[in-house]
């Protein structure tokens, strides 16, 4: 095949790309440096037979939230199960905020300050959908909800300024919030951190957070049939570091990229002006995370019998602590008591581990670039508030940042949003541009996490570089995307090297 159009990277986003691409009616061909398609969203048996791990994200609060999936109709094309409760935060071993879904249900638990958290929240969950869209694109246009965006504004200002503590009394609801900012690597308190907060934490009690049954490997998984169905190709195990690999014999018009901005110069840097050029290598990255997956022999004896239904659980206790311990990574330090993102999804999914058995999804943020194997720093931090689950463990997997790094160079030095979160980043993603997936090289796109929205598992920076591309390079309008059931003969997991 000759294709149209060349998706490198079969990540989230590439695949998002790819599957716009090849529904527009063009010839698309993806090609993926891995044995296996996914990226972001790979699910191995990492530690024992039978246990499946999700090799980097887990739990997706974008899944029914992000404008593509809801174009693409994911909720009809795999299992995603929405927990009763969203997230649960330790403040210590006795003492957790539950944030259930039902805004009102998580407010009641919460004593004094829980009508002050309702007051937090109740407007963005209320305007969730306007919310959505005026953070999941770039920000450079205006808002299709301006009051909900200045009523998102002001609460990213209030939480993410030296005042952030003017609102809460207890320690409960700001650990809460504190908890749902860390899942964004920066200072606290900070405008990125205290945006993801308002964000992840309105859809927290609007949609929910679901994790996809199988593993986050089922979505990449939909995307790739969905891709193949259309007449895609999909190439494995090939790649790329320069664009002659790519075009190889053929000149398509159109070659997205889901790389880093690192990335881009590399493989596209003789075709892209130097000034440009200047601009990527201007760009940051963040701080890293490291990793470490548990097989269990059981579920986890947690002290507080709360947590056990919820699959996700922030072991971060207060916000004065979690603050410092993110003060110590900016520094450059290894904290001791760090906070920790926690994830069972066999909670849910029986078909995650063998009968009776769990599994246990961990990660902890560590300088750029760190080595350490964080095992025993984050099984000492769980037996905090489950005393005993030194005794369930059968086995584990760790993935240092570095080695993060290796597997994914998106993930420059194990930072897997592919640059760092600011208030600047978030407007110059890799640069300040009203269309920053189109490059200034003919028919060259960017359409990894280094441009906007920036990281989760939404598909949109491949769908909104696809949109470009379709517009600039083929003049076809963007697709639609619905799922609509295939004829016998469709293309079956395996021939994309699952």
């Amino acid at each position: 095949m000759k294709p149209d159009a060349v998706v490198v990277g079969a990540g989230p986003n590439g695949l998002a790309a790819a599957v716009t691409l090849a529904r527009a009616g063009l010839k698309v061909q993806l090609i993926e440096g891995a044995a296996k398609i996914g990226g972001g969203t790979r699910t191995a048996e990492l530690t024992l037979p039978g246990f499946r791990h999700d090799v980097c994200s887990a739990v997706h609060p974008m899944a029914l939230a992000s404008p593509f999936f809801q174009a693409f109709e994911l909720e009809k094309r795999i299992e995603l199960r929405v927990p009763e409760i969203s997230y649960a935060h330790t403040v210590d071993a006795a003492t957790a905020g539950i944030a259930f879904r039902s805004l009102t249900r998580t407010a009641e638990g919460l004593g004094p300050d829980g009508d002050r958290y309702r007051r937090l929240f109740q407007p963005l969950v209320e305007r969730v959908d306007g919310i959505t869209d005026l953070t999941m694109h770039q920000l450079l246009r205006i808002p299709r909800d301006r009051l909900g965006a200045l009523l998102y504004a002001a609460r990213t200002l209030e939480q993410g300024g030296p005042w952030w503590n003017t609102r809460f009394k207890g320690d409960i609801a700001p650990a809460m919030v504190t908890g749902v900012s860390a899942h964004c690597i920066g200072s606290l308190p900070g405008l990125a951190t205290s945006g993801t907060a308002m964000l992840l934490g309105a859809h927290a009690h609007a949609r929910g957070w679901p994790l996809p049954v199988g593993g986050s490997q089922s979505i990449a998984d939909a995307m790739a049939e969905d891709l193949l169905n259309h007449g895609g190709e999909i190439v494995l195990d090939s790649p790329i570091t320069g664009l002659a690999e790519v075009r190889n014999g053929c000149r398509p018009k159109a070659i997205l990229l889901d790389l880093s901005a690192a990335g881009l110069a590399q493989v596209a840097g003789a075709e892209l002006p130097t000034n440009y050029l200047r601009k990527l290598g201007s760009f940051r990255y963040g701080n890293a995370v490291s990793k470490v997956d548990f097989a269990l022999s059981g579920p986890i004896p947690w002290a507080n019998p709360a947590l056990a239904a919820a699959p996700t659980v922030h072991l971060g206790g207060t916000r004065a602590e979690m603050s410092r311990a993110e003060a110590e990574v900016a520094s450059g330090g290894h904290p001791r008591q760090p906070f920790v993102l926690a994830c069972q999804p066999s909670t849910l999914d029986s078909t995650r581990a063998p009968s009776g058995d769990h599994i246990l999804w961990t990660y902890t943020h560590v300088p750029a670039g760190s080595t350490l194997d964080t095992t025993e720093t984050i099984t000492r931090r769980v037996e905090q508030f489950a005393p005993g689950f030194r005794d369930v463990i059968l086995a584990t997997h760790s993935i240092t940042a570095h080695q993060y790094s290796q597997y994914n160079p998106n993930y420059v030095g194990g930072d897997f949003s592919a640059g760092a979160l600011s208030a600047r980043q978030l407007l110059k993603r890799p640069v300040i541009s009203s269309n920053p997936w189109r490059t200034p090289a003919e028919g060259i796109y960017l359409c990894s996490s280094s441009t906007p929205p920036g990281p989760s598992v939404h598909g949109l920076c491949g769908w909104y570089a696809a949109q470009s591309a379709l517009k600039g390079e083929f003049g076809l309008p963007s697709p639609e995307l619905s799922y609509r059931t295939l004829p016998a003969g469709n293309h079956a997991p395996g021939d994309w090297g699952r």
